[in-house]
């Protein structure tokens, strides 16, 4: 629905070249001001009922900051780098922005695309990983867009594929966590006496157990979970000279940015909860390594640089945190990478990942990331669940 016809349902990747005329950015979008927080966060939440007294108590974390989260800013910066990057090459493509949650919109950037005469639309959505709200949320999103905009009979727009181990996206990952330990090393602390945290948003566990295709048996956590561990294995492996005179420097994945009520249960264990244990354990340092984020947006600011940092400091630990991909070079290059795949249909044998999980499907396979809590709604590129 409201794909290319090569997108629209068959084999899982799109062989074939696409003449696409644009690139869309979509993003989940964050408030600018005090006076967006609380409409926000009502947009974030709609159709669950929360009342405004609740959505105050995570309203905090952003007015910690001004009311302003800082999302929207990283990613007109991230619109500039892939344009610049997309004219280096001589590809010819507008790049547009859209969010989700707050303007500019995803239906506002559809309709000033198609007023400048495209359509046929590349979406480019800023999560790397299997989720309903991280990858099927946005093929529904663009069905919507497309519907609000009243372009029903006037685009088509597909997704680029989830990129969580594309070289582009882990090698800053990998950059960092290379740079912290060599640090920590430095300074006399051991490589056993360091732990990497890699951390994601927890999600519900009933929505993990239904990301991804079901095809397959990812294990607890689903293919969510599969992913992220895939990635930080790949990472660790590579750690190689930046452990001074070897030794191993152990690891785990950890969650965090949990809501809902207590009854609900979601996956762990908790950053915090981990940092607080890591002393008993005989470990004197924390790297964090924001795995599941593009940018450094609310969640990394106040989950990891505000709240962890203060547990760490309280534990008697040393911490760094490690960089997110924002525009690095190598990230802004493989995301035009993934532009280029579909451009050219490029066969999937030849498409770059780091993990034995990729390279992901360019068409989402039948039940992909339903919503534990609303079931199947219309979604583009992919099979009908």
């Amino acid at each position: 629905m409201y794909a290319s016809a090569p997108a629209a349902s068959g084999p899982e990747h799109v062989e074939v070249p696409v003449a696409y005329d644009a690139i869309v950015l979509a993003s989940f979008g964050g408030p600018e001001g005090q006076d967006d927080v609380i409409p926000f966060l009502r947009n974030v939440t709609r159709g669950r009922g929360i009342p405004d007294e609740r959505l105050e108590e995570v309203a905090h974390h952003y007015r910690h900051f001004g009311g302003v989260s800082p999302i929207n800013a990283q990613n007109r910066e991230l619109q500039t780098a892939l344009q610049s990057e997309v004219d280096r090459r001589g590809l010819a493509l507008p790049v547009y922005w859209g969010n989700r949650n707050w303007g500019p919109y995803l239906h506002e950037a559809f309709a000033q695309a198609a007023a400048d005469g495209h359509r046929t639309l590349l979406v480019l959505a800023t999560s790397a990983y299997s989720s309903y709200s991280s990858d099927r949320q946005y093929r529904e999103d663009i069905v919507n867009a497309i519907e609000e905009a009243g372009l029903q009979d006037a685009v088509t727009a597909d997704k680029v594929r989830l990129f969580f181990d594309h070289p582009g996206f882990v090698a800053p990952f990998e950059e960092g966590v290379q740079a912290a330990v060599r640090e920590l090393t430095a300074e006399g602390i051991a490589p056993a006496e360091i732990a990497v945290l890699f951390s994601t948003h927890s999600i519900p566990t009933g929505d993990a157990q239904k990301s991804g295709p079901r095809d397959r048996d990812w294990g607890e956590g689903g293919a969510y979970a599969a992913q992220h561990l895939a990635v930080a294995e790949y990472v660790m492996a590579g750690l190689g000279d930046a452990v001074e005179g070897g030794g191993t420097v152990p690891w785990e994945l950890v969650y965090q940015s949990r809501s809902g009520p207590p009854s609900q249960p979601w996956l762990e264990p908790d950053v915090n909860d981990v940092i607080t244990s890591l002393p008993g354990r005989g470990i004197k340092a924390v790297v964090i390594v924001p795995l599941g984020f593009v940018s450094d947006h609310m969640e990394v600011l106040w989950d990891l640089d505000t709240e962890a940092k203060e547990t760490a400091e309280e534990a008697g630990l040393r911490m760094i945190r490690t960089p997110t991909p924002g525009t690095h070079p190598a990230f802004v290059a493989g995301l035009v990478d993934l532009v280029e795949e579909r451009l050219h249909g490029t066969p999937s044998a030849e498409r770059p990942h780091v993990t034995p999980l990729g390279p992901w499907y360019d068409v989402a396979r039948p039940g992909d990331c339903e919503n534990a809590r609303l079931g199947f709604r219309p979604a583009a590129a992919g099979i009908a669940p």
